[in-house]
């Protein structure tokens, strides 16, 4: 079994004005590390598509999607809010990005590969079900879940969130439903302040300014693999967010690239426990590119047992 790589050029169009720091040369950096790093001929590249409407409906409500789709500008941009902003290829770039989480979703779940990485943009995990925010517009990995469930009839799926952001959106569209167990952590106080008051499904750990991973790997040995394995997820889905590496600046929290790998890792075999290895992975933040590109990698090594 492989590990797919599910990217498109339409994440390159999508740009949200000069000095944004989610910006098209991320997906870039990512491609230039996995060249630097020879591991492109280990993963089976996916071309996704475009994601209908009605899969967008799956998490977001229709009124969301048609203002979403009614404001996209021919040109210049619009601000869906005070850091979300579109251009003029954002909605066939948020398409494709819902499109490439539910690629990878029946790529696993078809059995054609284990695991699958999507390397996307505009992020999802910030976009509640009525409103886009903090850089994303839908829910990528919020719709792969639903997905999921509605097409193979999973009845338990993880979702883990790393990002150094707490994932508002992905909480909200799940908030008390017995189907889906959400682990996370993440720096607070900070962006989106939210996170601190949950429902029994959100396995939510703030964690101050400067935690290293160290801290981070005990967390997730004592808080998160316990619940995960009494959950039994029939499949996991990762908000992959990079933001927490010690050299990102939209964070201050102390993450290295070994620390991903080490997480990537101890997902896996809750996979392999309970989910016939079936992972789908999408990329959220992490904002320093070099950074970046080398802590994807280690996440798709750690995918791919390489």
């Amino acid at each position: 079994m492989t590990t797919a790589y599910i990217s498109h050029p339409d994440f390159l169009l999508h740009e949200m004005g000069p000095h944004h720091p989610e910006c098209p040369e991320r997906i870039q950096a990512i491609e230039d590390q996995i060249i630097q790093s020879r591991i492109d001929g280990y993963l089976q590249r996916i071309d996704p598509p475009l994601a209908t409407e009605a899969n967008l409906e799956l998490v977001h409500g229709a009124d969301h999607v048609e203002f979403v789709k009614s404001h996209a500008p021919d040109s210049g941009y619009y601000m869906l809010d005070g850091d979300t902003i579109m251009n003029s290829a954002s909605w066939q770039s948020a398409l494709r990005a819902a499109g490439a989480a539910i690629a990878a979703v029946d790529a696993v779940m078809k059995g054609k590969v284990e695991n699958a990485f999507c390397a996307v943009r505009p992020p999802g995990h910030h976009a509640e079900p009525n409103r886009a925010m903090g850089f994303c517009i839908f829910n990528n990995v919020a719709i792969a879940a639903r997905y999921a469930m509605q097409q193979y009839g999973l009845e338990r799926v993880a979702i883990i969130d790393f990002d150094v952001h707490h994932g508002n959106g992905t909480e909200a569209a799940f908030l008390d439903d017995p189907r889906v167990l959400m682990c996370s952590f993440f720096q607070h106080p900070f962006y989106p302040y939210s996170g601190l008051e949950a429902a029994d499904n959100m396995i939510n750990i703030p964690l101050p300014a400067a935690t290293t991973g160290k801290i981070v790997r005990e967390l997730v040995d004592t808080v998160w693999l316990p619940r995960l394995r009494e959950f039994k997820p029939q499949l996991i889905v990762i908000s992959a967010g990079f933001d927490a590496h010690r050299e990102d600046d939209l964070g201050q929290m102390g993450l290295v690239e070994d620390d991903y790998a080490w997480i990537t890792k101890r997902l896996k075999l809750v996979a392999h426990e309970f989910a016939e290895g079936r992972i789908v992975s999408c990329l959220e933040g992490g904002y320093n590119l070099s950074a970046l590109g080398r802590s994807v990698v280690a996440h798709l090594k750690a995918l791919a047992d390489l």
